[in-house]
Order: C-alpha cells, then sequence, then structure tokens
C-alpha cells in the first residue's frame, strides 16, 4: 500500500509515543445489529469521491458478499472529524490529514490514523461550455477568488461572453468542510482566504451542474465530473507560463498545477475486514473503478527509470 502520514516528522514521533500508552479505541467493522453475520464497513467523506466510493461498495459486495460498506459524503472534513471519533471504519479525503487531526485522534481514540493513496485527480476549472476562455492562470484565479480580488466581470479577462447583457462573474465554490475547497485555498490562491460573495455548493456535482446552465459562472471541481455542457479550461502556474489541461498524463507527470491525491483514512493499521477492503480498492478491480469514475488510478502511473 502507497501510505500517507501527516508531516513533521517529530510531532508524529510524539504522536506515534502518545498512542502507544493512550487508551484503545473500538473499531474495524462489526456485525450489523449485533446478530448478523454481516461485517457493515462505515465509510464517509469527501464528496469528490463520494461516487467512486460508492461504485467500490457494490463491486465489493459482489467479491465479498459477507460485508456491506455504507458509504455517505458530507466532505473531507466531515468523514475526517467522524474518524476522530471513532465513529466511522474508513474516512476519505481529498486532502492531506493535518498534523492537529492526528493529534486529536490519538487524544480522542488513542489511535493515530493511517492513510492510503488510492488514487489521484485533477481539480478542474470548469467555464459555460458556450465560454470562449480556453485557459486560465492561478493568479487570474486569485483575483476571481481571493478576499481583496478585482476581478468581478468577464470584460476585465478580455472575455465577451456570447449572448449576454450582464457579464457579471458568477463565482461557484464548495462549503468551508471540503477537502476540494482547502485544497483549492491552498494551492490556486497562496493560502488567501475566499472573498465573500461566491455561491458555496455542498457537492462536486451541483459545482459543475450551476457552471453548465450558467453561462457567466466558473467553478472549480474533481475532473471526473465533466459533462457536455462545461469545458475544463487549461491552467498556467504564472503569466507567460505554458497553460496545461487537466489530464491524466498531466496529472502524472505533475506539470498540471491544481494536481492531488484522493485518500482513505483508517484509526490506526487497518485490519480485518476493513484492511481487506483497502487491499480490495488498490488491487486492479478497484483501481479500474478509479478510473472508469475519470479518475486517475494510482496503478497507472508510469515506472521510474
Amino acid at each position: 500500500m502507497t501510505r500517507v502520514r501527516p508531516s513533521t516528522p517529530r510531532r508524529l514521533a510524539l504522536l506515534v509515543i502518545a498512542a502507544a500508552f493512550a487508551i484503545p479505541a473500538c473499531g474495524g467493522g462489526g456485525a450489523k445489529g449485533g446478530k448478523s453475520s454481516k461485517t457493515v464497513i462505515q465509510n464517509k467523506g469527501s464528496d469528490t469521491m463520494v461516487n467512486v466510493a460508492q461504485v467500490w461498495a457494490e463491486e465489493y459486495r459482489k467479491a465479498a458478499p459477507d460485508v456491506e460498506v455504507e458509504v455517505s459524503g458530507g466532505g473531507s472534513g466531515v468523514g475526517i472529524a467522524a474518524l476522530l471519533k471513532g465513529a466511522v471504519d474508513i474516512a476519505n479525503a481529498s486532502r492531506d490529514l493535518k498534523m492537529s487531526e492526528a493529534e486529536q485522534a490519538v487524544k480522542n481514540t488513542g489511535k493515530l490514523p493511517a492513510g492510503y493513496n488510492v488514487g489521484a485527480d485533477a481539480l478542474a476549472v470548469y467555464v459555460h461550455k458556450d465560454n470562449p476562455m480556453s485557459e486560465i492562470t492561478l493568479v487570474q484565479l486569485t483575483d476571481l477568488y481571493a478576499e481583496g480580488g478585482k476581478v468581478t466581470r468577464w470584460s476585465e479577462l478580455g472575455v465577451t461572453i456570447p449572448g449576454v447583457k450582464d457579464d457579471t462573474i458568477v463565482r461557484v465554490s464548495r462549503q468551508s468542510s471540503s477537502g476540494t475547497y482547502e485544497f483549492f485555498r491552498e494551492h490556486a490562491l497562496g493560502n488567501r482566504d475566499f472573498r465573500l460573495g461566491s455561491r458555496d455548493l455542498n457537492g462536486s456535482k451541483e459545482v459543475v451542474e450551476l457552471v453548465g446552465t450558467t453561462p457567466t459562472a466558473i467553478g472549480y471541481s474533481g475532473m471526473g465530473y465533466a459533462t457536455a455542457s462545461v469545458k475544463m479550461l487549461k491552467v498556467a502556474p504564472k503569466a507567460g507560463a505554458p497553460a496545461v489541461a487537466p489530464t491524466i498524463a498531466a496529472v502524472h507527470d505533475k506539470s498540471y498545477p491544481l494536481a492531488r491525491s484522493l485518500h482513505v483514512y483508517t484509526l490506526g493499521e487497518p485490519k480485518g475486514a476493513v484492511k481487506a477492503y483497502i487491499d480490495w480498492i488498490l488491487s486492479p478491480a478497484g483501481q479500474k473503478v478509479v478510473e472508469d469514475a475519470g479518475y486517475v488510478p494510482v496503478a497507472a502511473a508510469p515506472p521510474k527509470p
């Protein structure tokens, strides 16, 4: 498995020591209702990953009919918060686990979270299909979305939207518990706060749907949510630099500025049914689900020379 750990080695070492002496927490899947022989795995978190997680659960039922995986979304922050309380077995996240969250997990449950990279995604910038814009820079995204940004109309970017009289830009964003929101804030806005006035939606799909029905809108969401009603812009790190399209190849070679990893987290090292499920997710069958959903499977990464 490809392990993912919180950063800051010294603090992590202290957390490992603390976890060793903490009170053990329960978890790891259990029999539903206390009488059934079926094992239930509670899986919650990233809305970016919720579609692929649901297909994982459905496909895994064919391989292991005695295991039921119950999937719910709500955002990476929601899934991680549930994991820190020991309320779920697996948290899906489209962002890295924070050191403060690892510390809270040890405090609450006595277990240090373990993370696994289960795929990759290009966080795409979407506009309506009729928008003539084809590329955008991170500086322009900052001027659009960040506090203190001045851009409010498409004409200020040299863009004319066909068939509209009011070219005020409709900024579509995500709720603050979303890992996509946090990733975009960190990597597109340079950790600057979002400016007020955006339409903050709960789901990745909803972002793309709104952009697809609003000619003057712009939004960000996972590449797996693309439809015929929108187009994904090429993104350049700065003016004058090559703009790169969100593709599988660009995710692999890290040339796309908003490429990110997709993770699952457990409390401590997974065991039993939970470990078997994560092993299956990382198997060719599980990674095919990732690819079919429009994301980048970890197994598809080209070998190092």
